[in-house]
């Protein structure tokens, strides 16, 4: 039995456009109160972003479930999330695919998004502290990039990462973003504007 509060975030996300069944049943199935602080608990269904420390946010669920709906996941497939944050899009991507490589810049959001997804049981997820420009090279390629922070232009370096027929899905840009989607053909890159996104600078360096 789906709670109340679920059941109308799920209701809010279909009038919003998002249509893959499995994904709606996965933020169903997670517990998004868990990636939030205690006090905010309360607002964790609420279609909004919400602070989770070190200047970040967890992203407002249409914003996770629009992203993670656009890279076409299959169970088979190797993603490569760049902003760990909280935990929860990771979570939700370990859900719908073989493996996820997450990297994240801030030590302490790791630590935390670590114990999170040990505490509900998802093993399928690697993550690593490091600066999220560079990517993850050694794990690549991709067949789905997510970036769930706003470089001021497509970083090279997850493109090269991206396999053949590969999705990349970032938000780019500084004082105004757009939500773009990045296909790989052979060695050609097909981009698509999707719609406009405000989201958190996403920073060069690693910091502890």
């Amino acid at each position: 039995m789906i709670n109340k509060r679920v059941h109308v975030l799920l209701m809010q996300l279909r009038q919003q456009g998002i249509r893959d069944e499995r994904l709606l049943q996965t933020i169903a199935d997670i517990p998004r109160e868990r990636f939030v602080d205690e006090a905010l608990a309360h607002q964790a269904y609420d279609n909004t972003a919400l602070p989770i420390g070190f200047g970040q946010t967890i992203s407002q669920p249409y914003m996770v479930a629009r992203m993670t709906e656009l890279l076409q996941l299959t169970p088979s497939s190797r993603v490569l999330e760049i902003g760990t944050g909280s935990g929860y899009q990771t979570a939700i991507l370990a859900h719908l695919a073989q493996h996820v490589y997450s990297v994240e810049r801030i030590k302490g959001l790791q630590w935390q998004a670590k114990r999170r997804l040990k505490q509900l049981d998802l093993h399928n997820i690697s993550t690593r502290h490091a600066d999220g420009w560079a990517g993850w090279a050694s794990r690549g390629p991709f067949n789905a990039i997510i970036v769930t922070a706003a470089p001021s232009e497509i970083p090279g370096a997850l493109l090269q990462q991206l396999d053949e027929g590969g999705i990349l899905v970032l938000p780019v840009g500084q004082q105004s973003q757009m939500l773009k989607l990045v296909r790989r053909h052979h060695n050609e890159y097909f981009t698509e504007i999707i719609e406009s996104v405000w989201f958190v600078s996403l920073l060069q360096g690693a910091l502890a």
